[in-house]
């Protein structure tokens, strides 16, 4: 074969590998009239306890066994889920919304150890050198219910914001942040249990601090309230007259929510949030920091959800809990969430319960998923002429 042939037949060979290698990318459809949308035109899928890990086979046995002392809210039927990777989450299944349980542990080392392994005649020193840095850490119920796919707060935002280094036109991610400041040796005080701490307003000004040493001091990769709030005189105001960025200018961006103990101590000396990297979850309108609201049971709360989102609040809600609908196969709390138009809705199922395979006489194939596997829908109540502007990418 001459020299001439040959360079023919290289040409032809990449240029065949080109077209094969492009018709394997599906194009990103147009997102022009996505990106004039307000973020809180959408609504987006998330899940409850995000990070959680379910507790080993041996200590669940246990717990099980005096389940008929622990208190309702640990109950070993809510403990009984488990959630795949923060990656796979955000990757497979579109989670825009994560939850994250933080413990205050300024010292370091105070969730150490883990006095549920001595149920087993096992060491309760758990033997991770990430405990014994001081910072928040992340876990659901120290001393029983511990397992996580991240120690500390700090690595757990890491994980987040590289995964959005490498997305950088992905939807605005929301960050539900509970400070928790209850544990179960604050309820049952007889077993050796760890406490809590309760928060403080210095242990908020760490929690900013912790936030800024991720996202940097500036945090341009984040929707504060002060940047929602503007020039108006509170940030319900500024929620009322719809000053919500658009989804274009918060693609790469995160928005942080705070419940739980924190949050009187997290408004002192910032009225309306000023200078807050955080929102605060509300359950009732009319306080100049109302903005993002929080009515779990989509059912009871429908009409009163739509209200709110009609006014131009954002709104969490839930499709349902730990151990419930994967056993029942109900669909009605989560079809009374979309309908409500809130655009947080969280879930456990955003892939059926694994269970139902091997035990289908107790577990039914229940999931959370948009119509067609979507990765966000236009709301239907807040943006209701808008609902052909096309499929949202990213």
């Amino acid at each position: 074969m001459n020299l001439r042939l040959l360079t023919i037949c290289l040409l032809i060979t990449i240029v065949s590998c080109k077209k094969e290698n492009n018709s394997s990318t599906a194009p990103i459809p147009d997102q022009t009239e996505i990106n004039l949308l307000k973020i809180n035109q959408l609504q987006i899928l998330g899940s409850h306890n995000s990070y959680h890990k379910h507790m080993s086979t041996a200590l669940f046995d246990a717990l099980t066994s005096i389940n008929f002392i622990l208190p309702a809210e640990y109950k070993v039927e809510e403990l009984d889920y488990s959630h795949e990777p923060l990656s796979v989450q955000l990757n497979t299944y579109g989670i825009r919304n994560f939850e994250i349980d933080i413990y205050a542990d300024p010292q370091g080392g105070r969730y150490y150890n883990r006095q549920g392994n001595t149920f087993l005649s096992q060491p309760a020193a758990s033997g991770i050198d990430k405990l014994n840095e001081p910072g928040f850490k992340v876990l659901h119920i120290p001393d029983i219910d511990f397992e996580t796919h991240y120690y500390t707060f700090k690595d757990n935002l890491q994980a987040l914001k590289d995964w959005s280094d490498a997305h950088p036109n992905h939807l605005p991610i929301f960050l539900h942040i509970e400070a928790k400041e209850k544990s179960i040796g604050d309820v049952v005080g007889s077993l050796g249990f760890i406490t809590a701490l309760p928060f403080t307003p210095s242990l908020c000004d760490d929690i900013d601090s912790e936030i800024k040493s991720v996202f940097g001091a500036n945090l341009d990769k984040v929707i504060t309230p002060d940047k929602v709030r503007d020039t108006f005189p509170s940030l319900e105001q500024a929620v009322l007259a719809d000053n919500w960025p658009t989804i274009g200018e918060s693609r790469g961006k995160f928005i942080f929510v705070m419940e739980g103990g924190a949050t009187d101590d997290y408004l002192l000396g910032h009225p309306y949030l000023q200078g807050r990297v955080m929102f605060l979850y509300g359950d009732t309108t009319g306080n100049p920091e109302s903005a993002i609201l929080i009515y779990n049971n989509s059912i009871a709360d429908e009409a009163k959800i739509k209200s709110a989102v009609e006014k131009g609040y954002i709104i969490r809600t839930r499709a349902d809990g730990p151990n419930r609908e994967n056993k029942t196969g109900n669909y009605d709390k989560q079809n009374a969430a979309f309908r409500s138009g809130a655009q947080i809705v969280t879930t456990d199922y955003y892939r059926p319960d694994p269970r139902y395979q091997t035990d289908p006489a107790n577990f039914k194939n229940y999931s959370c998923r948009f119509p067609n596997g979507a990765l966000a829908k236009i709301n239907p109540v807040s943006a209701p002429d808008k609902q052909n502007a096309g499929i949202i990418a990213e």
